[in-house]
């Protein structure tokens, strides 16, 4: 009877991941589906800890369980009401990286399990009784739950500002061997695991966490948000690996589906971004193509408040342009108030969304629903590259690197091949930044020089505050 009552909450708990998900495709719904896929997660949990039955016998120390499970809700709600919009994404790193965590030690602990007469009789002859099926999903959890977790908290640590970026010469191939060294010794211990071969185990661990580092440390500029996005589908795909080890259904659901929308997401964002895919696996993804990069010259001109507000009162068409420095201000509640006022004056105002504007996928999307602002509103960055030409006024707000020339122009550039939105198309250019300093991936914009370029200076929520002051008194 408990075993039945165990497979419903199980089958509860898949479902609502996959309904959840669904729910997460649109920002009306998202909120209703988190708390879906969370009640699931909840069934299966308590169903896990009352029901589950070995050889006729429960689960034992419940106190660790429920105390590992208090602090740890107590460490994620706090967590999640304390952190600021602007460093959503470092504690998106950090979780999957937790994650990343908890299959590996899975995949270490399992090992240790199944492997635990070796180190009572020393024996010679490889261990058959397992099925390779199985050391193969703990292998797997193990390598990529490691590159997960190593790779997640370099992220948390770049993104943070606490790690720069670091790469050396031969790095690329350095990763590659790396890489394949894990998976041929992992191979091997499948086919020859004996007492004798036991310690290789964990030199399969060791260099999973360097290859995790040394996969995230050259990577910079706007590229972040694609390897977070894989980052987050590799822990998935560990999870996925502890469902089959434990028979668990629930686990395995969940862990198939972070896995592949996380790699839906990363595949569609490598197009957009026009990066291979390739790239993102052997580490050099948004590393320097090399060379001297273009030199920017020319001298820019700042605009007065008044003139903006005339400038865009008087508009037929406005595309905002969000980025980091909207969510750094918490700014995007009197933008959406800009909005409204300059449409009610009978302005088109539209938003356009590069892919991977902000820290995160995602990252402007959420902070625009966050202060209501129509979906529909919102460009993708081909719908809104067609509509610049047509466009009188373009509003940056904190971008930088995603409106930067030099990603068409100079091969030089971090940036080069990257696809931007080209905002220059358009009549007149508002760019609202803190200073003339350069955006994350560290190099100067040709487009804050251009003759129709006017610079907004001062702080996002500052600025637009005193913009819709402007415009209201006209």
């Amino acid at each position: 009877m408990e075993l039945n009552l165990l497979t419903l909450c199980y089958l509860i708990g898949s479902i609502t991941f996959i309904v959840g998900l669904k729910m997460l495709s649109h920002p009306e719904s998202a909120r209703k589906g988190n708390l879906v896929a969370a009640f699931g997660m909840a069934i299966s949990i308590v169903g896990t800890i009352f029901l589950y039955q070995e050889n006729g016998e429960g689960l034992h120390n419940y106190v660790w369980i429920f105390a590992a499970l208090i602090i740890g809700t107590v460490i994620g709600v706090l967590a999640a009401k304390k952190v600021k919009m602007t460093a959503m994404p470092e504690l998106v790193s950090l979780f999957n990286g937790m994650g990343g965590a908890c299959a590996a030690l899975i995949s270490i602990i399992e090992f240790k399990h199944i492997t635990h007469h070796f180190s009572i009789a020393s024996v010679a002859a490889p261990l058959t009784e397992v099925p390779y099926a199985t050391y193969l999903s703990i292998f797997a959890g193990l390598i990529i739950g490691s590159v997960s977790f190593a790779g997640s908290i370099i992220a948390w640590g770049k993104l943070n500002g606490s790690i720069k970026d670091f790469s050396f010469k031969g790095q690329q191939v350095f990763n590659i061997v790396l890489f394949v060294f894990a998976i041929a010794l992992s191979a091997y211990l499948i086919v020859n695991l004996t007492a004798d071969t036991l310690p290789l185990f964990y030199v399969v661990l060791v260099a999973s966490l360097v290859y995790g580092v040394l996969f995230v440390l050259p990577i910079g500029g706007a590229d972040m948000p694609v390897v977070i996005s894989l980052l987050n589908s590799f822990t998935g795909v560990a999870a996925a690996c502890g469902g089959f080890l434990y028979n668990n259904q629930v686990m395995l659901t969940g862990g198939i589906l972070v896995g592949a929308a996380g790699t839906l997401l990363t595949i569609l964002m490598c197009k957009a971004m026009n990066r291979s895919l390739l790239n993102v696996l052997i580490g050099s993804f948004g590393a320097s193509s090399g060379g001297t990069q273009q030199a920017v010259t020319g001298s820019y001109k700042e605009i007065a408040l008044s003139d903006a507000a005339v400038c865009m009162s008087y508009a037929n068409k406005v595309i905002i342009v969000p980025g980091y420095g909207l969510a750094v201000a918490q700014a995007q509640h009197i933008c959406h108030e800009l909005e409204k006022i300059l449409e009610e004056k009978g302005v088109d105002v539209k938003y356009a969304i590069h892919p991977v504007a902000g820290r995160m996928p995602g990252h402007m999307n959420v902070l625009l629903a966050e202060a209501d602002v129509d979906y529909d509103k919102l460009l993708e960055m081909e719908a809104a590259n067609d509509e610049f030409k047509q466009t009188d006024v373009v509003l940056i707000l904190g971008a930088n690197d995603v409106v930067n020339p030099a990603a068409k122009t100079d091969p030089a550039s971090p940036i080069y091949g990257m696809p931007i939105l080209e905002v220059e198309q358009a009549k007149t250019v508002i760019v609202n930044k803190r200073s003339m300093k350069p955006g994350y991936a560290g190099i100067e914009n040709a487009l804050f020089f251009q003759p129709k370029t006017s610079m907004l200076f001062g702080d996002a929520k500052a600025a637009l505050q005193k913009l819709v002051a402007e415009i209201k008194s006209m």
